[in-house]
């Protein structure tokens, strides 16, 4: 039989028990091994996952891309899904929630006008500017000539921001004029394809960053605990930047007077901008902020849980984290359990291949002498594959530029970052590239 409806879209209760997460990265399988682990789920399907996905307890791999709107919305219904998380901001942007809600499934992440808060650097901008949210200056240009009149005109080095969804890596925070330059040459030279059509150029803002996830039912919020995210590939925060090479949770940073003033700064203030703009936004409003002098401003705005903050985070949500999302996704926020945040420090370092963030080595094979149990993310441990894949002969190799996400949980970070630092000594593949110092803001040793 098949579930009832509530509000337009299929739940059979408070909790869902069929659970599809769209996406393929180590954000994919921390959500779905953390939803898989919750009271009252059955089984949660990933689309299409990676090489360790079907190795989740409770999770199971659907070889859909997940650009994939039709197979996906095939496979959602004939699995009789209750929930789709969307995991990336590229099939948010497309428009799959917007195709699936259609439906009459219940999807946790934004339609295609709310997703612009990522997809367009301007857009999202525009909206801070009209609800005083504290941001940046900045400056707009559609071309070339344009933005290098800006700096002429700024005389000072700036961040340049290709305007669209560039994976991460359409951001350079110049140093001199002449990086400046650089860096928009390179935006308009059609490195970033679409997504460089448009820049943004914004001051150059002091102080450390944050980032602080809200879970949004379109009118109502639950704020989970800030992390703090490492950009930089090289040690000391030094050359390019990347993905994300490690986080921690939950970053001392903002504390609950800190978090709240977030909240009534930035969060609710955006949740009224998007609603002004007939925008029923049911997902997560994620917020990079820089904790300035003058207090916090937003860096920038993404529509989805970041990279690696997500595997950070997923071992601290308590067993009610699938109801709260399908909550979320159905517009009942009020009628929630309490979201539990698991006591304690959780630490996050990633393994990239040779050669990230450029041009990456592929197809090495990994050994990986980890106990079984932190195999399977049952202690304090967990390893969540992200670029990967299981080759013809059955063996799992690497498959893209970050790799793995070893995450650890303890009463502290020196203890935490001790047993994740621990757990990537045992993983091992050729060119294999991380960071020794990710959580050096709050560890002691």
């Amino acid at each position: 039989m098949a579930s009832p409806l509530r509000n337009g879209v299929r739940v059979s209760g408070m909790t869902p028990q069929l659970i599809l997460v769209v996406g393929a990265g180590g954000r994919e399988n921390a959500l779905a091994w953390a939803l898989a682990r919750c009271r009252g789920v059955e089984a949660v399907w990933i689309a299409p996952g990676n090489g360790g996905s079907s190795e989740l307890p409770g999770c199971r791999q659907l070889a859909i891309a997940e650009s994939d709107q039709a197979g996906l919305l095939h496979a959602a219904l004939e699995h009789r899904i209750e929930l789709v998380v969307v995991g990336p901001e590229a099939p948010l942007a497309a428009g799959l929630a917007d195709r699936l809600r259609a439906a009459g499934l219940a999807v946790f992440g934004p339609g295609a006008q709310g997703a612009q808060l990522e997809a367009s650097k301007e857009w999202a901008k525009a909206l801070m500017v009209d609800a005083e949210i504290p941001t940046a200056r900045h400056w707009p240009a559609g071309n070339r000539d344009e933005a290098l009149a800006v700096v002429e005109a700024v005389g000072q080095p700036l961040v340049v921001k290709a305007d669209g969804l560039a994976a991460g890596k359409g951001v350079t925070v110049a140093t001199t004029l002449d990086e400046t330059r650089s860096a928009i040459e390179e935006v308009f030279s059609g490195r970033f394809g679409a997504a460089g059509a448009r820049v943004v150029l914004e001051e150059i803002l002091e102080g450390p960053e944050v980032s602080v996830f809200a879970l949004c039912d379109g009118q109502r919020l639950v704020l989970l605990p800030p992390a703090q995210d490492h950009k930089r590939i090289g040690e000391g925060d030094t050359g390019p930047n990347t993905g994300g090479m490690g986080a921690y949770a939950p970053a001392p940073l903002l504390d609950a007077a800190g978090l709240e003033q977030v909240r009534q700064l930035v969060l609710e203030p955006t949740v009224t901008a998007l609603r002004q703009r007939n925008i029923d936004y049911r997902g997560v409003i994620y917020a990079g902020l820089m904790l300035t002098a003058a207090g916090p401003k937003v860096i920038e705005f993404n529509c989805r849980f970041g990279d690696p903050e997500c595997e950070t985070l997923m071992p601290l949500m308590g067993p009610e984290l699938a109801a709260v999302l399908l909550a979320c996704a159905t517009g009942r926020l009020d009628q929630a359990p309490p979201l539990t945040i698991v006591a304690g420090c959780s630490a996050c370092v990633i393994a990239a291949a040779e050669g990230y963030p450029g041009t990456v080595r592929q197809g090495d094979p990994l050994q990986i002498d980890l106990a079984e149990s932190d195999r399977a993310g049952q202690g304090a441990v967990q390893l969540f594959h992200a670029g990967t894949r299981l080759a013809a002969d059955g063996r799992c190799v690497t498959a893209g530029g970050r790799v793995l996400a070893l995450v650890a949980q303890a009463a502290d970070f020196d203890q935490a970052f001790e047993r994740a630092y621990d757990g990537l000594s045992q993983v091992h593949y050729a060119g294999i590239t991380y960071r020794r110092d990710i959580g050096h803001q709050v560890r002691s040793r």
